[in-house]
């Protein structure tokens, strides 16, 4: 399948079933923001499930939303908000349904999209891409890895003043436990952590307790709660104020889960022992983009980054192999079951 950088490009491609010749597929599936290695798969994967695909990098826009026409589902990248004038060109396209390649529905307004008729499904894909992730940015942070690293870059091997922790003696606090944070616990018992746990609707065998006490002791909190309405600075000023001296933060959900000023306060005053940050509010546009001749100024991820006990990744952390195929497949797999659904 030709992979194409702009709508220009953008390739109609009927995939039949089989290894015999047939006729184009009736169900047609156009894929937004679609990176090479995406490319392969969906190629791939239409083979393998019967449908017609059109494939662009581009991320689906204004001006690129009538290369839907024909096609009543979409499959959209996360990495890019979807404005709600593109929401509108996309209906008069006739798109009824979006699969977004992500967990996390906030890079689009669901509730306006359902009011134009279209409804909208995120993908579900292996918990362990994130789980891994979380785990390692704890290990990284009890054990003061970026002041090591960033030493050990300049030659410099001398020890830290202050030596790490072991996860055995320490209590960890999971916010959120569905497919990912119930993966993140799994490996927390090989480490021999107390694991508490939150959750609003508590499903796994675990100590649940208020998010309150939850946050009071955990010597580190990791999130992993869907941001919503609900959850929106879910960590505010005062609960982070309430955390134990000397506790981490650990966020590979999303940015504003977190109430970043006063994250960053708190951090400047010595109140916590450290932050790893997949994801930061604000992240738009500049996560995944080439920001090194582009200065941030005095924003509150560059003052996170110039801290020596706080990691930032660039939401990184479902970035995985395994988890672009379950990505891609599921993403075909909602929208064949919608045109099943609503066939006629």
């Amino acid at each position: 399948m030709p992979y194409s950088k702009s709508v220009e490009q953008a390739v109609r491609r009927p995939t039949p079933v089989g290894s015999t010749t047939k006729a184009a597929p009736s169900v047609g599936i156009t894929v937004y923001g679609c990176e090479h290695d995406e490319a392969r798969l969906f190629e791939e994967m239409a083979l393998e499930l019967g449908v017609a695909v059109i494939v662009t990098a581009a991320t689906v826009s204004t001006s690129n939303a009538a290369l839907a026409a024909g096609n009543r589902c979409i499959s959209i990248g996360h990495k890019a908000p979807v404005s709600n004038p593109t929401l509108e060109a996309l209906s008069r396209a006739g798109v009824e349904y979006i699969s977004t390649r992500s967990i996390g529905r906030n890079h689009l307004d669901v509730e306006y999209a359902r009011r134009l008729g279209i409804s909208v499904g995120n993908v579900s894909y292996s918990p362990d891409s994130v789980a891994d992730y979380a785990v390692m940015l704890m290990l990284m942070s009890v054990r003061d890895a970026k002041s090591v690293i960033r030493r050990t870059d300049v030659s410099d091997y001398r020890l830290s003043e202050v030596r790490g922790r072991e996860l055995r003696d320490m209590t960890v606090g999971v916010v959120g436990t569905g497919r990912i944070g119930t993966a993140v616990m799994n490996r927390l018992r090989g480490f021999g952590s107390r694991i508490l746990a939150y959750d609003t609707r508590p499903t796994v065998g675990i100590d649940y307790v208020d998010l309150d006490e939850l946050v009071q002791q955990s010597d580190i909190l990791t999130l992993h709660t869907p941001l919503d309405a609900g959850t929106h600075h879910l960590l505010d000023r005062e609960r982070i104020c309430r955390m134990k001296r000397g506790a981490y933060i650990v966020n590979t959900g999303r940015g504003s889960l977190i109430d970043t000023e006063a994250l960053v306060s708190a951090l400047e005053r010595g109140d916590l022992g450290g932050a790893a940050l997949d994801v930061v509010e604000g992240e738009e546009g500049i996560f995944y983009a080439d920001c090194r001749t582009r200065p941030l100024g005095r924003t509150l991820l560059s003052r996170l980054q110039r801290m020596p006990n706080v990691i930032v990744s660039p939401h990184t952390a479902y970035y995985t192999d395994h988890a672009l195929r379950d990505t891609v497949e599921n993403s075909i797999v909602n929208c064949l079951r919608f045109e099943r659904d609503h066939r006629g």
